[in-house]
């Protein structure tokens, strides 16, 4: 089999995104657009993946880690001039090189794999992957021979009218025989306009040297989208948007208003669960079978167990059982533990606790730094004290506790197994199991006093 090698240009600081964040590092669906385009490459099998970083190198490198091996270009001097960095690495391996941009975030591994197996299957040496435009302003032309191969590329600005016409369009995406390609971007020269180095031009010089130069076009010009602007990652996340909850959809998840829930490439949602408009579900989310979640709910970074409910409600790095209720208005902070048929109401947080099997907090509550046990309620207005100003403490709640309203709860404490706190305490020193705590001033009444005020 022909080994598969890959280049991403990713080396652009891109002007036109105005932002101090690097083109390629912005986001899509919550995950960078290098990222996405080297995921998907990554699942055609090449053998090296090299991405051309310039600005923001340290943070690309970072971002994408050793999913990629990395050659500089120092001074960006066009898109032939950033495909040669990578000859230390790729020159004089035999092969075929895909070249991708890496502002196409939309790209998949299926057009990729069609697009090296047509090369492949075509002995050419070089295999431009085009699309159909309604509107082809702006792109450069593909212009195919009477056998249907690549006889040229011309830009719109050198387009005469009848090219001018052509609906086949440039993507910027190529195949390369990797031993052709480095040797003909050493014969590219800059003499142009813009006095740079331009990766089509190879297509010219292996035309000149008779060589084959075919051309693949995929059936979704949305996949070829580059991202220059603010207004094209927009587009870039609305189509991503609804391919990533069609996938989920047509896996038989119910999504009730799919153009207003955002859902990240990498979660994962069982069979039956209902998503409720407004909600956003990010990072490597897991969310069994039968659940529903939203309306207007955020999660992020969960693992939920299997008829879980969770409305109107925020989750962050948490583990939640089995038919659980959480909501409205919750906040489940990182680190949490909650365990099967747990009920979290409305306004409670909870904060790097473990919530046992069957325990309740139904509202207005704050759960911190805290081990509850099985069995537990939690009256309305509870606190966990955790916090002194400079340490933390760890709050216990045993098997079968019963919390009354308005208690205070300072740590380091432990309430055992079966006690009773009553509603409005402080208690400040471990309760016995089985034991009724108390922790409050005594009721004084004083007969007519109120009349001084009238």
């Amino acid at each position: 089999m022909t080994k598969r090698f890959a280049v991403i240009l990713a080396a652009g600081q891109g002007t036109r995104m105005k932002s101090k964040l690097y083109k390629v590092l912005h986001p899509v669906c919550g995950k960078p657009m290098v990222q996405h385009v080297v995921d998907q490459v990554s699942a055609v099998s090449v053998e090296k993946l090299v991405t051309i970083i310039g600005h923001g190198a340290e943070k690309v490198k970072s971002q994408l880690g050793n999913a990629s091996e990395y050659a500089l270009q120092e001074e960006q001097l066009g898109t032939a001039h950033a495909v040669i960095q990578a000859a230390p690495i790729l020159e004089g391996e035999e092969g075929v090189t895909l070249v991708v941009c890496g502002d196409t975030p939309l790209i998949t591994t299926e057009t990729m794999e069609q697009l090296l197996k047509h090369h492949e299957n075509t002995s050419a040496k070089a295999t431009i992957l085009t699309a159909r435009a309604e509107d082809p302003t702006g792109y450069g032309r593909v212009v195919r021979g009477s056998e249907g191969n690549v006889e040229k590329i011309v830009e719109h600005k050198d387009a005469n009218q009848s090219e001018r016409l052509i609906q086949e369009i440039n993507t910027g995406t190529y195949c390369f025989d990797n031993r052709f390609l480095f040797d003909s971007l050493k014969k590219v020269s800059n003499d142009n306009v813009q006095g740079e180095f331009y990766l089509p031009d190879v297509i010219e010089i292996l035309k000149n040297q008779g060589e084959i130069v075919t051309a693949y076009q995929t059936s979704n010009f949305e996949e070829t989208l580059g991202v220059n602007d603010r207004y094209a990652l927009s587009q870039a996340e609305k189509i991503m948007q609804l391919r990533i909850n069609k996938k989920h959809m047509l896996n038989g998840v119910t999504i009730v208003d799919s153009n207003n829930t955002y859902i990240s490439t990498d979660a994962v949602i069982g069979q039956d669960t209902v998503v409720l408009p407004g909600t956003v579900i990010t990072g490597n989310t897991d969310i069994a079978a039968n659940c529903q979640i939203g309306p207007h709910t955020e999660i992020n970074d969960c693992k939920i167990g299997e008829r879980t409910i969770i409305r109107q409600s925020v989750a962050h790095n948490s583990n939640i059982g089995n038919d659980v209720n959480i909501g409205p208005f919750a906040h489940i902070r990182p680190d949490s533990m909650i365990h099967d048929e747990v009920k979290i109401g409305n306004f409670v947080e909870i904060k790097k606790a473990v919530f046992g099997h069957g325990s309740k907090a139904s509202h207005l509550s704050y759960i911190g730094d805290a081990e509850v046990g099985a069995d537990v309620n939690i009256g309305c207005g509870t606190i966990t004290v955790n916090y002194d100003g400079k340490k933390k403490y760890l709050t216990k709640i045993e098997d079968g506790a019963f919390i009354g309203c308005n208690s205070n709860l300072i740590a380091p404490v432990t309430v055992g197994k079966g006690a009773y706190v009553a509603a409005g305490s402080t208690i400040n020193q471990d309760v016995p199991g089985n034991a009724l705590s108390i922790a409050r001033a005594r009721q004084v009444n004083k007969e007519d006093y109120a009349d001084k005020f009238k």
